[in-house]
């Protein structure tokens, strides 16, 4: 019987270095879009999921991550006494939105270090992994479309992914290749990180947001001790994991998210973007905001 998923893990360990200066003392996941930090969206969106227990990975100068998920008692009270009642409740309901734990990042670089941070939080369980930096915006949410379908299809992992073609994706993202099981579900033969156009015969984009069991901890410490046998100079990158999986026969999926759009705000131009597209979407200021950019002289 497969075990409900009650985990998240959140990377935020990052230094956010194409956002300097204004990440040399921010985490570029608190960068707000409009009016909440970049992060919110992820714990919202495994919340969303039935997700009970989320850790976040973080490093140096991420100390403002953990108070915005804190209780702020004297922004509390003062909040209180000014009788904003509604920015009140709207402070407090983060702080309840799960049960929040923390833990700095240590171990060789790269995106699946982690993950395997997360270990001893998680135990024997299967967990939900979603970037602190980027998002993607569905409904059914991509973590209900993510818990349901690896609820549904078992297996070791099921990968949140979209369907991307253009030249320019496969330098930016990693694919997923095999056999199309049902519509938007892909058996995973084999996992790319950007392996660049005309490489790879599939459009599944592993983007961002993962279910994984218990057994991807047994893989990512394989690719520990491949990578130190190399003796080179490369990243441990969570995909070089899944790999293992499929060595060891196990099943890994790739998902289309439905309705899926991806939001990449580690990407200066892409961070814009988002936060012009949600300003228009803000009830107070959409009139005005768009009436401002159409006057724009450029």
């Amino acid at each position: 019987m497969i075990k409900k998923i009650r985990k998240a893990i959140i990377p935020a360990a990052g230094y956010g270095t194409r956002f300097l200066p204004a990440t040399k003392a921010q985490p570029k996941e608190m960068l707000p879009i409009v009016d909440k930090p970049i992060i919110q969206y992820a714990v919202e969106d495994a919340v969303s999921a039935g997700i009970e227990d989320i850790i976040i990975v973080t490093g140096q100068a991420k100390r403002s991550i953990e108070d915005h998920f804190d209780y702020p008692f004297e922004l509390e009270k003062r909040l209180e006494e000014s009788g904003k009642q509604e920015a009140l409740e709207e402070i407090r309901r983060i702080a309840n939105l799960a049960n929040f734990y923390f833990v700095r990042q240590k171990g060789p670089l790269g995106n699946a270090t982690p993950i395997w941070n997360a270990r001893d939080f998680v135990g024997n369980e299967p967990f939900l992994v979603l970037w602190g930096d980027d998002f993607i915006q569905a409904m059914p949410t991509r973590s209900q479309q993510l818990v349901a379908a690896f609820e549904r299809l078992g297996g070791s992992a099921v990968m949140a992914s979209l369907r991307l073609n253009k030249p320019e994706d496969y330098k930016r993202y990693g694919y997923a290749a095999g056999k199309e099981v049902e519509p938007g579900v892909l058996k995973i033969d084999k996992v790319v990180e950007k392996p660049g156009p005309g490489r790879l015969d599939s459009d599944y984009a592993v983007i961002s947001g993962f279910a994984y069991g218990p057994e991807m901890f047994n893989a990512i410490e394989e690719a520990m001790r491949r990578l130190e046998q190399e003796n080179t100079p490369r990243e441990l990158v969570y995909l070089d994991a899944v790999n293992i999986l499929l060595e060891q026969k196990k099943e890994c999926y790739a998902l289309e998210i439905q309705g899926g759009k991806y939001y990449d705000c580690g990407n200066k131009l892409e961070y814009l973007k988002t936060v012009v597209e949600f300003g228009l979407k803000h009830e107070d200021l959409k009139e005005d905001f768009k009436e401002y950019l159409k006057g724009l002289k450029i």
